[in-house]
């Protein structure tokens, strides 16, 4: 055994073995691309309230996942205890929105992606995907759904909302009706004309209607 032979250290050929510029190239790109799908991102924003942590995130995911796949893409021993730390990793962030879930995905492929040193599909990917969520997310919908709330005091007052309600928008279902000794509270989900809620302002002044409550529907509904 020699002196090197005691001084030899197969860290020390790792760290030898390690290509700053390659990792730089990719943590350059990575960041570019996750640019891009923040931007697409806070484009495509239609809730009211921004989250731009979130957003930022997304810039993190790409980096992170581009950082992991360089690491493991070189050595089978370490990709497998990386899966195997990986999946103790719960995200437990409530997502509100299902398009969220779109962009953390698209964030961890262009993360995959740049890794494994698939630049031209990372950025062609990632055009093609952004230029169809900015297409069709920035569509306007022209059919909102709403529901409304009608609390009643007897029959009568309930057939008056009904009929003002059939003359006024262009559908309407009844969602749910509930009948109490304090009167009957109807629930329609309704279809506007032209997105105009003036009708609302007719029920509220039917005789025997105490209020009306009209609020977005967004496909959640709990009876």
């Amino acid at each position: 055994m020699t002196f090197n032979d005691i001084f030899k250290s197969s860290f020390v050929e790792k760290v030898t073995a390690f290509s700053a510029a390659d990792t730089a190239i990719a943590l350059g790109l990575a960041f570019v691309l996750g640019l891009f799908i923040f931007f697409v991102y806070k484009k495509t924003f239609s809730g009211v309230m921004y989250s731009s942590g979130f957003g930022v995130s997304l810039i993190g995911m790409s980096l992170i996942t581009t950082l992991i796949i360089l690491a493991i893409s070189s050595n089978v021993v370490l990709s497998l205890g990386m899966v195997g730390a990986l999946s103790i990793v719960r995200f437990r962030a409530a997502v509100k929105d299902p398009m969220d879930i779109v962009y953390l995905f698209w964030s961890i492929a262009v993360g995959i992606v740049l890794g494994a040193g698939m630049i031209p599909l990372a950025f062609f990917g990632s055009l093609f995907i952004g230029i169809i969520l900015m297409i069709f997310a920035n569509r306007k919908p022209s059919d909102n759904a709403y529901i409304l709330v009608a609390h009643c005091a007897d029959d009568a007052a309930e057939k008056a909302v009904t009929d003002t309600v059939k003359s006024s928008v262009r559908k309407h279902l009844v969602k749910s009706k509930s009948v109490s000794a304090r009167g009957i509270e109807l629930t329609l989900e309704i279809r506007l004309k032209e997105m105009s809620t003036e009708f609302i302002n007719k029920i509220s002044a039917v005789e025997g209607v105490s209020n009306a409550v009209l609020v977005s529907y967004n496909g959640e509904y709990l009876s």
